[in-house]
């Protein structure tokens, strides 16, 4: 039987009150706008939530105190994280410090949502594991950063770094320079996230010393990669002979992770190597296939708006 009796949230401290309800209640109206059939009264430090949803908001207030408590701003988007976690029975304050890696520049790398924090643990829990999902999820900037984090606790010597280099209407051929300066372009995402985690001259001396290694795909084949963190991005672009290439290329001490968004096929003919492989891989112990989706995203909020009005495209096409 369901309590009639309010729940009753009482916040220590004026500081606390000030940003948990925002800048003129800011806060307060994103949360009663989430939860409609919630009456919430604020009377000093103290509110009280009655109606339907009264013990979930009753949670979300608690779990936004401790959020605070741990030193994180609540923003507009923050908030929206925090809800939906909410909403999917997830502590938000228990996903949000969790500290992958601290950056050159002092940053701390979290994951910001229920799903990356669910993307993050396979990684350290899995052999191999498979992020797939749309753009902005933080799929291969999450991988980077526990790859780095690995390498930097020395449980791997190396980080391997992989993309296949699929022409998406330009024609490498018709490109200048040798082979590397031909498929960089390809590559340059997975540089961008060294930069972003690690100083220039700690990334340089990693590429150096082979340390760091970003390759083609194709630079994999013949290849056993032992003691190593295998990176494969934007897997979606490669041929199902491709993916059991560098599926079979993973040695003793090594784990991978595998990343890609199957609305972005650009491979010849569309035979992607990623579509139908969790059919095939998916009763493998040590491999995990962790999927994400527009709640994911962490890029600007239209980013997460377009990633839906695309999903919802998709689900109609398929209705007919």
């Amino acid at each position: 039987m369901t309590s009639t009796t309010p729940v009753t949230i009482f916040v220590p401290g004026n500081h606390l009150m000030v940003g948990l309800l925002g800048e003129r209640d800011d806060n307060l109206r994103l949360i009663e706008k989430a939860f409609s059939d919630t009456s919430i009264v604020v009377r000093g430090n103290e509110i009280t939530v009655d109606g339907a949803d009264k013990d979930r908001v009753g949670r979300l207030f608690n779990e936004l105190v401790l959020l605070l408590e741990q030193g994180h701003g609540l923003d507009a988007t923050v908030l929206a994280r925090t809800v939906d976690m909410v909403k999917d029975d997830v502590r938000p304050a228990e996903v949000l410090r969790s500290e992958v890696l601290r950056s050159a520049r002092g940053a701390s790398v979290r994951p910001k949502t229920a799903g990356q924090k669910r993307y993050s643990d396979a990684i350290v829990s899995n052999t191999i594991t498979f992020g797939i999902g749309p753009a902005g999820t933080g799929k291969s900037f999450l991988a980077v950063a526990r790859a780095i984090a690995s390498l930097q606790a020395k449980q791997v010597s190396r980080i391997i770094l992989t993309r296949p280099a699929v022409e998406a209407g330009e024609r490498l051929g018709f490109l200048p320079g040798d082979l590397m300066a031909k498929v960089d372009p390809y590559l340059r995402p997975l540089y961008d996230a060294l930069y972003d985690l690690l100083d220039l001259e700690a990334v340089q001396r990693l590429l150096e010393r082979g340390t760091v290694e970003v390759a083609p795909l194709a630079f994999m084949r013949g290849r056993t990669l032992n003691d190593a963190f295998i990176i494969l991005d934007e897997a979606q672009n490669t041929t199902p002979e491709q993916m059991k290439m560098f599926l079979t290329r993973i040695g003793f001490g090594s784990r991978a992770v595998v990343t890609g968004d199957v609305t972005q096929i650009d491979v010849p003919g569309g035979r992607s190597g990623l579509v139908g492989l969790e059919k095939i891989l998916g009763g493998i112990d040590d491999l995990a296939f962790v999927h994400l989706d527009q709640r994911d995203v962490v890029r600007h909020r239209i980013v997460a708006d377009i990633v839906s009005a695309y999903e919802m495209a998709s689900a109609q096409d398929r209705r007919g």
